[in-house]
C-alpha cells in the first residue's frame, strides 16, 4: 500500500511545509492573504477547465499543492496575534522602569518555579485601550496568599520585559519554546500589586479548571498521599504540575513517562467504556446518530478537562473520526485517519507541529501501525495470556522505533528497561483507568466508600514503587547521548528504508537501505569534522565563575563552585552533549591563560593586575574586584573587558559605563550570555 495514494496525506505534507516556511521566514499576512485568494481563484478556473478535458494534466494537482503550502503559511500567520494591530506589543514600551496599567485574564496555571508562581495570561487592556495577546506572568511567591485561578480578571501597574534567551551554549531555549505558543514577553510582580476584578464571564478553560478543582476537592477527604493524588491528576485529568521531581524522574528513567501523558491509550480506553455505556441508545430512532454525537461530545469534554495538550488533542481528534466512521459503518484506513486528524489540528493549531508531545504522539502511532504487524507475525502464541503479553511487547518495541531518534534529540537518554515497565503496567492500565474513572464518579456523587479509595491508592502507590525500582537500575539507563537534528533525519531515513526492505525484499529496497546506511556514516563523519575545537568559553553562572577550554574532543573546566552547586550544575553537561565532547577534565582557576597568540588576564576579588610588560587581549573581571577600571585600561591596554555572573550588578553597571565612554568593547555574561574566544 502506497501512502501517497491518499490525497489527504499529500495535502497534509504540503500544509506542514507551509507551516515550517512561515515559522522560519514569516510573510506579511496581507500579502499572504492576497496570494492565497489568487491561487484559490486560479484553482477554481483550472477545475472548470479540467472538467471539460478528456485528458487530465498534472497542473491542477500542482496548483492545489502550492495552494496548500500558502494555506499553511496563512494559518500560521493568522493564529499569531502579534500580526494584528490590536496586539499589546504595539502599545507598550520595554524600557526599564516603564509601567502600564494592565488588565488581564488568567488563562493557564503553570508549574511554579523556585521563587515565582507562573501563569499564562490573556492581556485584555493596556491603560484604557482594548488589546489582545498572551504573556507570561511571574508573581513572587507568598505562602500567606492564595494562588490565582483560571478566568480571574486582574488589574496591576506593571511593565513588560523581553523573554530571556539562553545564556550558555546548548541550554534549553525557554524563549523559543514560549514563542511557539505565541508568547513574546513576561511580567514580574508581587501579589500585593494586583487587584482582582469581579467578573461573571467564563471561558471553557475556566470551566474545565473548575471541574478539575471540584474533583480534587471531593478526593481530598479520602487521604490519598500527595504522590498518589498527583498521579491520579496526571492519568485522569491530564494535569502534571503537582508531580514531584523525584516521581517524574522515576517515570522518565523507567521509560514509562508516556503513561502519565493523556494520549491515544487513555482516549481509546475511554471510547470503549463510553461505547458500552451508550449501547442501549442504538435502539432509539436515529439512535446511532445520537450515540455518535454523544461519543464525540464526551471525548472533547474530556480533552478540555485534560487541558487540550498536543497529545490529547491528537488522540481525541483521531478517535472522533474513528467513532464517526464506526457508528456510520464506514470503512477507515488508519493512515487516512491519522492524516485527517493531523490536518484538522494543524489548521487550528499550526505551531503544534513543533510541540514535543505532538511529534512523539504521531511518530509513535505511525511506527505502531507500520511495524507492529511485522513483529507480531513473527510468533503467534496459542495461549491467550501469553499472546496478550507478546502483543504488548511488539507494540512497545514498535513505538520505540518511532520515538527513539526524536527522544534522543530532546532528552539525550535511552531507558533500556522500557519494555519491562510497559509489559507490567500497560496490560493493567485499562483497569487502572476504569477504576480511576469510577473512583472520581463515586467521589463527586459522595458515594465513594473509604475502602474503595484505599484500594485505588494502594494500586497507584504500587505502580509508583515499581517504576521507582526500575528507574534505579541505572546500568540500563544510557545517559548524556549526543544526538543532533541531522542524526534525527538520517535515523528516520534508515528506519523507513529498513521497514520498506523488510516488507518487500527487493534489490531496489536493498539498495535504498544501503544508501541510507552510507548517509548515516557520512553524518557521523560530518559531525566529528564540524565539532568546534580551540575555544575558550566564559560561561554565565550567577554568583560563580565557570570557564572551559575546549580542544579536540576534550574540555578542561575550571570553576569556584561549592559541592552543592557542582552536583546540580548542568551547564557543562549541556555544552558537552551539544558539541559531542567525550572527555571532561577539571582544573583550578588561573590568573593568566595563553591561548596561542591570544592572552586573557583574570582579575579576581584581590584586584591584582599589574604584571610587568604584559598587555592581554582580554580581561575577565570576577568576584567583584575593587579596582579603578580606568587605571587598569590605561595600564595594560586590553582590547576587550568581560564581566561574568560572579560580580555585583552595581559594579557591572559602572564598568559598562566606563567602557562605553572609552569605546572599549564590554561583554556582560548576564545580558549577552557566554563569551567565546576562538583561537
Amino acid at each position: 500500500m502506497k501512502l501517497f495514494n491518499f490525497t489527504i496525506i499529500k495535502l497534509t505534507c504540503f500544509l506542514i511545509i507551509g507551516i515550517i516556511l512561515s515559522y522560519l521566514h514569516p510573510i506579511p499576512i496581507h500579502l499572504n492573504l492576497y496570494i492565497t485568494v489568487a491561487l484559490l481563484v486560479i484553482l477554481f478556473i483550472f477545475l472548470l477547465i479540467a472538467r471539460k478535458q478528456f485528458i487530465k494534466t498534472i497542473w491542477f494537482g500542482v496548483l492545489a499543492y502550492i495552494l496548500m503550502i500558502f494555506i499553511g503559511v496563512l494559518t500560521t500567520s493568522f493564529h499569531n496575534q502579534k500580526n494584528f494591530s490590536n496586539h499589546y506589543s504595539k502599545l507598550v514600551s520595554l524600557e526599564k522602569d516603564t509601567a502600564e496599567t494592565i488588565t488581564f485574564r488568567i488563562r493557564e496555571v503553570l508549574k511554579p518555579g523556585n521563587y515565582y508562581d507562573k501563569y499564562i495570561i490573556d492581556v485584555l487592556k493596556i491603560n484604557d485601550e482594548t488589546v489582545s495577546g498572551k504573556s507570561l506572568l511571574n508573581i513572587q511567591k507568598d505562602s500567606s496568599l492564595s494562588a490565582l485561578k483560571v478566568d480571574e480578571i486582574v488589574i496591576g501597574n506593571m511593565g513588560f520585559q523581553n523573554l530571556i534567551h539562553p545564556l550558555n551554549p546548548h541550554q534549553f531555549d525557554y524563549k523559543k519554546y514560549l514563542e511557539k505558543k505565541y508568547i513574546y514577553h513576561q511580567i514580574f510582580t508581587k501579589n500585593e500589586s494586583l487587584l482582582k476584578v469581579n467578573d461573571d464571564t467564563h471561558t471553557l478553560f475556566g470551566l474545565a479548571d473548575n471541574i478539575r478543582e471540584h474533583i480534587n476537592l471531593k478526593l481530598k477527604p479520602y487521604n490519598f498521599k500527595p504522590n498518589e493524588l498527583a498521579i491520579i491528576n496526571a492519568l485522569l485529568l491530564g494535569q502534571r504540575q503537582d508531580i514531584s521531581e523525584e516521581v517524574y524522574t522515576s517515570y522518565t528513567n523507567a521509560g514509562a513517562i508516556h503513561i502519565l501523558a493523556v494520549s491515544g491509550l487513555h482516549v481509546g480506553i475511554i471510547l470503549i467504556i463510553l461505547t458500552l455505556v451508550f449501547k442501549p441508545i442504538e435502539r432509539l430512532k436515529h439512535g446511532k446518530l445520537i450515540k455518535t454525537i454523544l461519543l464525540v461530545t464526551c471525548l472533547w469534554c474530556f480533552a478540555l478537562i485534560a487541558g487540550l495538550s498536543a497529545s490529547v488533542t491528537r488522540a481525541v481528534t483521531m478517535f472522533s473520526i474513528v467513532a464517526i466512521a464506526m457508528n456510520l459503518k464506514r470503512p477507515t484506513n488508519i493512515y487516512n485517519t491519522l492524516a485527517i486528524s493531523m490536518f484538522v489540528i494543524l489548521l487550528f493549531k499550526p505551531l503544534f507541529l513543533f510541540d514535543v508531545g505532538f511529534q512523539l504522539s504521531y511518530l509513535a502511532v505511525f511506527a505502531i501501525v507500520a511495524i507492529d504487524p511485522m513483529l507480531y507475525n513473527l510468533w503467534r502464541p496459542k495461549n491467550r495470556l501469553l499472546d496478550k503479553y507478546w502483543h504488548t511487547l511488539t507494540i512497545t518495541v514498535s513505538a520505540q522505533f518511532g520515538i527513539i531518534p526524536i527522544s534522543l534529540f530532546y532528552f539525550h537518554q535511552f531507558p533500556g528497561l522500557f519494555f519491562i515497565s510497559n509489559l507490567v503496567i500497560i496490560p493493567f492500565l485499562g483497569l487502572i483507568l476504569g477504576f480511576g474513572i469510577l473512583v472520581i464518579l463515586l467521589a463527586v456523587t459522595n458515594l465513594l466508600p473509604n475502602f474503595f479509595a484505599d484500594i485505588y491508592g494502594y494500586i497507584i502507590s504500587g505502580m509508583n514503587c515499581f517504576v521507582a525500582w526500575v528507574s534505579k537500575q541505572e546500568t540500563f539507563l544510557l545517559k548524556d547521548i549526543a544526538f543532533s537534528l541531522l542524526y534525527v533525519f538520517v535515523s528516520y531515513l534508515l528506519i523507513i528504508t529498513l521497514i520498506k526492505f523488510l516488507k518487500k525484499r527487493s534489490f531496489v529496497n536493498l539498495k535504498l537501505l544501503l544508501i541510507s546506511v552510507l548517509i548515516l556514516q557520512f553524518s557521523f563523519i560530518y559531525s566529528s569534522y564540524k565539532t568546534p575545537s580551540n575555544q575558550f568559553i566564559v560561561f554565565h553562572k550567577s554568583r560563580y565563575t565557570l570557564v572551559g577550554n575546549n580542544t579536540t574532543n576534550n574540555l578542561l573546566v575550571a570553576h569556584d563552585f561549592d559541592s552543592i552547586t557542582q552536583s546540580t550544575n548542568k551547564i557543562i553537561k549541556d555544552f558537552t552533549i551539544g558539541n559531542h565532547i567525550k572527555i571532561i577534565k577539571e582544573n583550578t582557576l588561573k590568573s593568566v591563560y595563553i591561548l596561542n597568540n591570544k592572552k586573557l588576564l583574570v582579575v579576581d576579588s584581590l584586584g591584582v593586575y599589574n604584571i610587568k610588560s604584559f598587555e592581554p587581549d582580554y580581561v575577565l573581571l570576577r568576584q567583584s574586584p575593587k579596582i579603578n577600571l580606568n587605571r587598569l585600561i590605561d595600564s595594560i591596554k586590553p582590547k576587550y573587558v568581560i564581566a561574568d555572573g560572579s560580580n555585583y550588578k552595581s559594579y557591572i553597571e559602572r564598568w559598562e559605563a566606563i567602557c562605553k565612554k572609552r569605546k572599549l568593547p564590554f561583554h556582560q555574561t548576564s545580558k549577552k550570555g557566554a563569551f567565546i574566544i576562538n583561537y
